[in-house]
């Protein structure tokens, strides 16, 4: 949420940063009408309570003097419903207010690359040796299902398209990943949680994927119960509501959790594959910092990131993303791009994200600093990382010509020491 007192001082500033975004001038004049009128509403309410006072104390002035006070009695009760309707106003004006204020995005960082497409994202750096093989490589679904470790035709009978059923190394190799990842990140500092994988609604407004994305989620018990699109939402709601103890910050998180989206609006994109699923696991990172800090803390996130990746020794590139792409709630985006040979081409892994004080005032998330003044956190998130495409990317990085796949060495003691999967290893219950 932005802070409408800042709209307010310097509107030609939020039109033109937001415009960047998408957001036509119009759309700040209208928050800023209701604004002006839900104040006049406010002015209004309390000129009138102020009068209904000096009617209450001529009433009280009246009856100790024994005196008629019919007239001050219908006084009163006709402020109370001039009030009334005031109040009446006022709450649909709020509401109209609070819906528009609540849709527009985070101000992007003067850094971010202005363009209202994914087109003129920056490099920042590159790194690790593309592979070059000696056969074709093949994409991560077929190696998948030629050695039986992935189904997709099974998965699409019991539960749709975009599902997938993982099976004997498959799954262990899954597993490997997500335990490797929060074993590194706790080493960097984070600590390891097992968030709710069910959220309210107000969880959902928090972290800035309602409104707007409404139709993006899985809803249960009607509109109040949503399944996690991203662990994001119930670690940074964490501390929604509470003053954090400025001693403890900078707070690091870290989760594992299966995360849940029905991928509306991506029809016909990624069709096969990991890449784009109703349900997948990922593990994220979530931070709360002081304001002065939330720019470094973004660079070490986005390292924290990385180090996955350079373990498993998987090439990826870095990229700021521009402001037409970057997340609702980011006021700047880091993506890491890990190597998919099958495709030869870069796929986003991880978005790292600092999103100042946006979310921090959509869930009243604030701290004492050292002069007793109440000041909102900074939030950051980021995926360390997206599983199932870390193991496709695996797959595709570390595949032979024989269909076999080599284990990452960081992974072989997430495996029992597998160091193959093969046809003959890879399911035990075909293979018996």
């Amino acid at each position: 949420m932005l802070d409408i007192k800042k709209i307010r001082k310097d509107p030609g500033f939020f039109k033109e940063k937001l415009a960047t975004r998408g957001v036509k001038p119009e759309e700040i004049d209208e928050v800023l009408k209701l604004d002006a009128i839900r104040r006049e509403l406010l002015q209004q309410t309390e000129t009138l309570k102020a009068k209904r006072n000096e009617a209450s104390e001529q009433i009280g002035n009246a009856k100790k003097a024994n005196e008629d006070a019919t007239e001050a009695i219908a006084r009163v009760r006709e402020i109370n419903n001039e009030i009334k309707e005031l109040d009446d106003k006022l709450t649909e004006n709020e509401e109209e207010f609070h819906d528009k204020m609540s849709r527009l995005p985070n101000i992007p960082h003067e850094g971010v690359p202005v363009s209202l497409t994914e087109d003129g994202a920056v490099e920042l750096r590159k790194v690790g040796k593309i592979r070059q093989f000696d056969f074709q490589p093949k994409h991560h679904w077929d190696i998948g299902e030629n050695l039986g470790i992935l189904d997709f035709d099974r998965a699409a009978k019991v539960s749709g398209a975009r599902f997938v059923y993982y099976l004997g190394l498959g799954a262990q190799l899954e597993r490997a990943v997500y335990n490797f990842m929060l074993d590194e990140h706790m080493k960097d500092g984070y600590t390891e949680v097992i968030p709710p994988y069910i959220v309210k609604a107000s969880a959902m407004y928090g972290t800035g994927q309602y409104p707007k994305f409404r139709e993006s989620v899985y809803r249960v018990n009607g509109e109040d119960m949503t399944l996690i699109p991203t662990a994001e939402v119930p670690l940074t709601n964490y501390y929604s509501g509470e003053v954090i103890p400025a001693k403890e910050l900078p707070v690091y998180v870290t989760a594992m959790s299966p995360c849940y989206r029905s991928e509306a609006g991506a029809a016909g994109r990624d069709t096969r594959g990991l890449i784009r699923m109703h349900q997948f696991h990922k593990v994220e990172m979530v931070k709360y910092t002081r304001p002065e800090d939330s720019w470094d803390e973004l660079e070490k996130m986005t390292a924290n990131g990385e180090n996955i990746l350079k373990k498993l020794d998987i090439p990826y590139h870095v990229i700021t993303l521009t402001t037409g792409d970057m997340s609702f709630t980011a006021s700047m985006t880091h993506d890491i791009e890990l190597w998919m040979p099958g495709q030869n081409k870069y796929r986003e892994v991880s978005s790292c994200s600092n999103c100042l004080d946006f979310q921090a005032r959509r869930m009243h998330t604030q701290f004492r600093d050292e002069n007793g003044k109440l000041q909102y956190v900074h939030t950051l998130n980021g995926s360390g990382l997206a599983v199932g495409r870390t193991v496709a990317a695996i797959l595709e990085n570390y595949q032979n010509e024989d269909g076999s796949v080599d284990i990452p060495e960081a992974l072989v003691p997430y495996m029992h020491g597998v160091t193959k999967i093969t046809k003959e290893n890879a399911v035990p219950f075909r293979n018996k």
